[in-house]
């Protein structure tokens, strides 16, 4: 079977009121997650670091350590125009999009999060120039990167990560703010929720369940794990969360239960976990054959079924810290490389994250094929016999046109993908457009780096990329480049 602890799945209600707070925000640009590896020296390591996200006490303590600055005299662009934004979301660390309505009573609401907690922004009328409508506060709020949403019942989820409010990864609470976003004019906490893990929260079987991961592991956990695997919530009645007792996606780095960093839904229903050790993929709902159990069997969201998926190929990777990823598959299949050559949700896209010395050693975009992980390999694997997914390219920033020499924070982060071209973050080195329609020579097309530049998250919607910086709120930009 895979990995899980033993007996019956308990749940436990933790359930309550709000978690008061009102710290300061935390100053600077901030790194958002690495981790990796152990013996890596930190870049510009800071007093408050208290802990590396996947080992305690490790380097690239993440989220509070700052960002090497970027040059005040150096900025680049081309194949893109910024044509707006908004500076008052300044910490900004993902965006939302949510329709209201239909027809011509029917109007887009950019959710912006960060370390100010929930920000509402009106961009019916003008996409160009979000306005605020309202918002909801949260100053020293942590991290809420990749934050998701319940569509239909309007109903966003907020990730507490240990360091928020100035805890740390040893002994802070983590857990899950629900928040009512039927009235973006007035935004109201349902609940919260405390879980074992708190980085990211992802919906899983159209929002009735989440699945939370990271970061570090608290003092009471288990001395031989690296990181916070994945805990389950039923938010199936959002105002009584009820939280599964048994972690899933343990034993994900070789057999070591280590750091889950966040999880990717694509469109045939399959979640991709990323995390220190690599991706793997899981079926959370229908009949389907578990390689492991070898039998067919249910898969519910907190009892999944292993699809495909495993660590990556340290040769062609800088680290071992995989952060996010995508799928082009069923109703997405022809959104990034030809699913006529190259099949349909075959390739993984992965962000490895990590910072070592030098920013020709820092994460990369990494194309990998799914062929020959679909019979449990990635859980079957150990030290002395790993497997690992063919890697079929890269692309890293460092030395390409557009690029600041004299940066060293160069680590991909966040992206989005739409019709063949994936719009990235690189911190520093701001947001870059490869074209992936040929996954063995992903090419650069575009680029926006501005002089300030600190950019988390991109996202496609309408005409545009927006892109959530950490240091200038949000820019709005228009493609050229086709």
């Amino acid at each position: 079977m895979f990995p899980r602890t033993s007996g019956p799945a308990r749940r436990l209600l933790q359930g309550g009121g709000a978690v008061a707070a009102s710290l300061s925000l935390m100053a600077g640009a901030a790194w958002a997650c690495p981790p990796e590896p152990e013996n890596a020296q930190s870049k510009q390591a800071s007093p408050q670091a208290d802990g590396g996200e996947g080992t305690s006490g490790g380097p690239h303590s993440g989220h509070y350590r700052k960002a090497a600055p970027a040059s005040t005299e150096s900025e680049a662009i081309k194949g893109v125009r910024r044509v707006g934004g908004v500076s008052d979301a300044k910490g900004a660390i993902s965006l939302m999009f949510i329709d209201y309505g239909h027809g011509r009573h029917k109007r887009t609401i950019m959710y912006a999060t960060g370390t100010f907690g929930l920000k509402a922004y009106d961009v019916s009328a003008d996409p160009r120039v979000p306005k605020l409508v309202g918002q909801l506060n949260m100053p020293g709020m942590w991290e809420t990167e990749d934050t998701d949403f319940d569509p239909e019942r309007k109903i966003i989820y907020l990730s507490r990560d240990p360091r928020a409010f100035g805890g740390n990864t040893r002994t802070g609470e983590s857990g899950i703010y629900v928040v009512d976003a039927a009235k973006p004019e007035s935004l109201k906490q349902i609940t919260y929720v405390k879980v074992p893990a708190g980085h990211t929260t992802t919906c899983v079987n159209d929002c009735r369940y989440l699945w939370t991961g990271g970061p570090a592991k608290a003092d009471w956990m288990p001395a031989d794990w690296g990181g916070r695997p994945v805990w389950v919530t039923d938010v199936r009645n959002p105002a009584k969360p009820k939280v599964f007792a048994d972690p899933i996606d343990t034993g994900r780095n070789d057999g070591k239960t280590d750091y889950t960093h966040d999880i990717q839904v694509d469109s045939e229903g399959v979640a991709w976990a990323s995390g220190r050790g690599g991706v793997r993929g899981y079926y959370t709902e229908g009949r389907h054959y578990d390689p492991l159990a070898k039998r067919w069997r249910t898969a519910s969201a907190h009892d999944p079924v292993p699809y495909a998926g495993g660590g990556l190929d340290e040769a062609t990777t800088n680290s071992t810290f995989m952060h996010n990823s995508y799928r082009a598959a069923g109703r997405t299949r022809n959104q990034a490389a030809d699913p006529r050559r190259w099949g349909n949700g075959k390739l993984l896209y992965v962000t490895e994250e990590t910072f070592n010395d030098g920013c020709a050693n820092d994460g990369l975009l990494v194309i990998a094929s799914l062929k020959g992980s679909y019979g449990g390999e990635g859980w079957r694997s150990t030290p002395q016999d790993p497997f690992r997914l063919h890697t079929v390219a890269t692309w890293g920033v460092a030395g390409k046109e557009g690029s600041d020499p004299a940066s060293d924070d160069c680590s991909a982060h966040y992206f989005d993908v739409r019709d063949g071209i994936i719009a990235q973050s690189f911190y520093s080195q701001g947001t870059r457009f490869l074209d992936v329609r040929d996954p063995t020579n992903p090419r650069q097309v575009a680029y926006y780096r501005p002089a300030d530049a600190a950019s988390w998250q991109p996202y496609w919607h309408g005409r545009y990329v927006y892109v959530a910086d950490n240091t200038r709120g949000v820019d709005v930009l228009e493609p050229t480049f086709r």
